[in-house]
């Protein structure tokens, strides 16, 4: 029994999804995470995405400047996992 667990709870870590940094034009992108479950923070999702962003800033010695925030509204059930996607723009440092 323990053996058909295991390919279970693999097959439901395989479904995170992570789209990286998309340009979107004009030093503005956008990032996004989303669980592979109900159980995971909105709070984790945030900062691994808000990571990525100021890393993407960082390599043109810019800031990050968040244009907008769209979180998936609970309940996280059939589906409708934590999911956040940040658009943001990399800006002088003034």
């Amino acid at each position: 029994m323990k053996y058909a667990i295991i390919p279970l709870v693999l097959v439901l870590a395989g479904c995170a999804q992570n789209s990286g940094i998309i340009p979107m034009g004009g030093e503005t992108y956008m990032v996004s995470r989303q669980a592979a479950t109900g159980f995971t923070g909105m709070g984790t999702l945030k900062a691994e995405a808000m990571t990525e962003a100021y890393a993407q800033c960082q390599k043109s010695k810019k800031m990050v400047k968040v244009l907008e925030n769209i979180d998936a509204k609970p309940p996280f059930i059939f589906g409708n996992f934590p999911k956040t996607e940040i658009r943001f723009k990399c800006i002088e440092e003034s």
